[in-house]
This record gives C-alpha cells, structure tokens and sequence, in this order.
C-alpha cells in the first residue's frame, strides 16, 4: 500500500477543517480548530517563512470557505508559524533540525508531543478569541471560551497529529 504525503495529509485535514468550521459550531463556547496542529506539523526541513506563507493561505481559504471572517484564522495561524522552530527546539531540543527529522508521537513520546500541541492551541486560540471579541465581550466569557476551546481542540489537535506524523504515514 502506497503511503501518503504529507501535503495530501495536509489538504485533507484543511477539508476536515473547513467541514469543522461549517458543521461544528455547538456553542459559542467552543471554536474547534486543527489548524495550530496543522502549521506546527510542516516538515521541519521547510523554512519558516514558507510555513508562515503555508499558513497564511490555509487561515485565508478555511476562513473564506467557512467562518465569514475574513482573515481571522490568517491573523491567529501565522504567528503560530512563526514560532513553530521555536516551539520544537524548546520542547524536543534541537537534534531534530540537526538531524533533519520531524517529531511523532512513536519518536518523541506522547507527553512531549502533547506539550508542544497545547503550546500551538494556547497560542492560536489567545489571538484567535481576542480578535473575535474585538474588546465587545467580557473577560469572563474568553476565558471559559478559551478553557473549552483548548480542551476540544486539544483532543482534534492529537487525533491530527498521528495522521501528521511521518511514522503513521
């Protein structure tokens, strides 16, 4: 059986997403989004201004297809692109750029790659809410927003990962 790429993992999972963003809006509590998994997963061989690119378009087409917000999923996905280097060398170390290899779940040990996924959600879904909410919303309402958004979206977010991950494909 032929093993799948990456990109074609990547562009079903934003499907998935678009699917997500469209269909699973069950409270205003909750925004379920994979897309932080999404951007920490590029291959680290890809440099991050191309992921940062990578992202941007991928926010813009799942926020054109779905949320109706124009650019709101561009504005949280990108930063976390940005910092994805960042995120890896400080949760893995930097053998895995030394080494040209991408973490997994089955290399890395699901507590560190658990770790690096929720400091991706924490971060996408910070900027996220806070421009949703543009200062209209009280602080009480983003922060149970954020508490179960980081919840359900952690859950999505770990389910992707394996799909992700270069020793599952």
């Amino acid at each position: 059986m032929r093993k799948s790429s990456f990109w074609t993992v990547y562009l079903m999972l934003t499907l998935f997403q678009l699917v997500l963003s469209n269909y699973g809006s069950f409270s205003p509590y909750v925004t379920i989004s994979i897309l932080p998994v999404m951007a920490l997963c590029i291959p680290t061989r890809i440099k991050t201004p191309v992921a940062m690119i990578v992202a941007f378009a991928t926010g813009l087409v799942v926020d054109w297809l779905s949320e109706g917000v124009l650019g709101l999923n561009a504005f949280a996905l990108v930063p976390v692109a940005l910092l994805r280097d960042g995120i890896i060398r400080a949760v893995f170390g930097s053998g895995l750029f030394a080494r040209k290899e991408d973490f997994s779940i089955a290399k890395n040990g699901l507590s560190y790659v658990a770790f690096a996924v929720s400091m991706a959600q924490a971060m996408f879904l910070v900027l996220y809410i806070w421009a949703d909410g543009a200062g209209t919303r009280p602080f009480g309402f983003n922060a149970a927003r954020f508490g179960a958004s980081l919840v359900v979206s952690f859950i999505a977010a770990m389910l992707s990962v394996n799909a992700l991950s270069p020793s599952d494909r």
